[in-house]
């Protein structure tokens, strides 16, 4: 009899818990559809514009959706610091801009590669400036998804690569935050990617990279929105840009201009995110799934790209 009782006693705690658990992924589900609903559906984030002062800067805005950035700033009446290495390119995006949205444009040709000596002359060009907006887009990736030992040049990749991904994004933040804690009102968008919501074997270095810009941007957020301040780690998937070697833009691979459009309105009402509701989709599945799974899928497609750029060169 006592024997019976146990198992009777377990067998419905056991039943409650199964309810407990379908009740809370019910209340999960229903809270991320209404939180879906808001961001993609309704808006109504802050608007990103002059009201936050003056002037925007844009690091690596010569590309990509770093210019995609800077082009919808200027269109929204904002003046634009261009930063990026090339002069040649500064200049060129500084023309079309400047003659597309007459507003203020003036460069700072910088290699975020290189040592922290750039930062006194980057500090040097915005002195004076109304900085209300800050993207800390500039960043490198691998050439091809490779095993870490197996990456060409290592030593000088893996210190290029913490420079830009990451050194890039504090420095430029020490330098323009405190104005904006000031003023008591500013933006710092920072481009994370989709690969940071979990570990990318085959791009590892560069998934670790982006890991941290996440993880930077939300503790940020956390400490200074009482104070005025917007920090938000934005994850693109892919887009249709120089980088991903994408070049015919799709529903759920944008231009970096719908792209763009589309995560600005994002803007205060999600500290983290995907930026375009197609990638939002794809990060809800990403994390929807064990972590294992994930990696284990993402290391087959790079094994795939590898090979197949692999036989292209050989090709070539």
């Amino acid at each position: 009899m006592h024997g019976m009782w146990f198992h009777s006693e377990a067998g419905s705690l056991l039943c409650w818990l199964g309810l407990l658990a379908v009740a809370w992924l019910g209340l999960r589900a229903a809270y991320t559809l209404l939180s879906a609903l808001r961001v993609w559906g309704l808006g109504g984030g802050i608007q990103v514009g002059p009201g936050l002062g003056r002037w925007a800067v844009v690091t690596g805005a010569t590309d990509g959706i770093g210019k995609a950035y800077a082009q919808e700033l200027a269109r929204r009446g904002m003046s634009i610091v261009l930063i990026s290495r090339s002069q040649e390119k500064l200049d060129q995006v500084a023309r079309e801009i400047e003659e597309k949205f007459k507003v203020g444009i003036t460069t700072i040709a910088a290699d975020f590669a290189e040592s922290e000596a750039i930062y006194g002359r980057i500090k040097s060009g915005l002195d004076g400036l109304d900085v209300g907006v800050l993207v800390n887009n500039v960043g490198v990736s691998y050439s091809c998804p490779e095993y870490f030992l197996d990456i060409p040049d290592l030593d000088n990749t893996l210190n290029r690569m913490i420079n830009v991904n990451i050194t890039s994004v504090m420095k430029m933040t020490r330098l323009l935050l405190p104005g904006m804690v000031e003023r008591s009102k500013g933006v710092i968008l920072n481009i994370s990617s989709g690969s940071a919501l979990y570990p990318v074997p085959l791009l590892t270095v560069y998934s670790a990279t982006k890991a941290f810009v996440d993880y930077f941007s939300r503790g940020l957020h956390a400490e200074y929105k009482s104070k005025g301040i917007i920090v938000q780690s934005v994850l693109p998937f892919f887009v249709a840009t120089k980088m991903s070697k994408i070049r015919t833009p799709t529903w759920d691979k944008p231009t970096p201009e719908t792209y763009v459009r589309s995560a600005l309105n994002t803007v205060g009402l999600q500290s983290q995110t995907c930026g375009y509701w197609p990638h939002a989709l794809l990060g809800w599945l990403t994390t929807s799934v064990p972590t294992c799974v994930a990696m284990k899928l993402a290391l087959r497609m790079n094994k795939q790209l590898k090979a197949r750029v692999l036989k292209k060169a050989k090709a070539n």
